[in-house]
């Protein structure tokens, strides 16, 4: 922040990245957030895990907010991170990233939902991936200026290197813009498997989406552990998730410049902006 203010770039993305998402419905932008921030991530959910692992039911348990909405031997699924350690709030904030779900959104944004995901090969996971989407083509998207934009929109960062056995999250490339049934589209996707890309990117790289792409976790073949964070982003006026609203103690001790951002206060004063394709990156 500069002088109070939360500025954030516009437009985020270059037009060669931008049109990749147009296209595909995703980018990956490849070492998003500073290295000493990674640190600071990975730092931070690996003491979350262990926490929450020690209580005596982690399945029902919450530490620093935060909850397990999966919890299974080889994959933990956490809910609202937001308050578990300033190092994830710094994440979430991050101007480069919100800047990057406004230009998709096509204006401000409010946190929609915090989560996280470690994970590790499981000897008897299914052979199929789990695809699914929080929205669909036309209920959750619009164009404007040419361009493709999505009212659910989700940061993906990688905190450990993801090389092409480690398990990066898999989408169906296109998928946003397609509106056959579901399951007839992934059952394309599996006929020709050059549909379904696979994210590879060193640590600290973002996975950029709408949520109207058919995506899934990947399937780990390495011994390395996968360890990503998760911002949902949406236009101020809408809802978070059940369970993700940030408790009002977190909202006081918020930054004033940062409480529309976290707490959606804004609501219907939507402040709209639409780039075009050929606007350079603000510097």
């Amino acid at each position: 922040m500069s002088d109070g203010e939360f500025i954030r770039p516009f437009p985020a993305l270059t037009p060669a990245q931008r049109y990749h998402l147009e296209v595909y419905g995703y980018v990956v932008i490849e070492n998003a957030i500073e290295q000493d921030l990674t640190n600071r991530l990975l730092e931070a959910m690996l003491r979350l895990k262990r926490d929450l692992l020690s209580t005596p039911d982690p399945a029902k348990a919450r530490v620093r907010n935060c909850r397990l909405s999966a919890y299974r031997p080889h994959y933990l699924h956490f809910a609202h991170i937001l308050e578990a350690d300033p190092a994830i709030c710094e994440y979430l904030t991050h101007p480069r990233l919100v800047g990057m779900a406004e230009e998709l959104v096509g204006g401000s944004v409010r946190l929609e939902e915090s989560e996280a995901v470690v994970n590790e090969r499981d000897p008897d996971a299914a052979p199929r991936y789990g695809f699914h989407t929080g929205t669909a083509p036309d209920v959750g998207t619009y164009v404007e200026n040419g361009l493709y934009h999505c009212t659910f929109v989700k940061t993906l960062t990688n905190l450990t290197e993801l090389g092409p056995d480690d398990g990066g999250t898999v989408v169906i490339a296109g998928s946003h813009k397609v509106k056959c049934d579901r399951e007839t589209i992934i059952a394309a996707a599996y006929q020709d498997l050059a549909l379904i890309h696979q994210v590879v990117a060193p640590a600290g790289s973002t996975l950029l989406f709408g949520e109207a792409l058919i995506h899934a976790t990947g399937q780990i073949r390495s011994d390395r552990q996968r360890v990503i964070v998760i911002g949902g982003y949406t236009p101020p006026m809408f809802q978070a998730w059940n369970g993700q609203e940030p408790s009002a103690e977190f909202i006081a001790q918020t930054p004033e410049p940062l409480k529309p951002l976290i707490a959606g206060s804004d609501k219907w004063h939507w402040q709209q902006r639409h780039r075009r394709l050929d606007m350079p990156v603000a510097s």
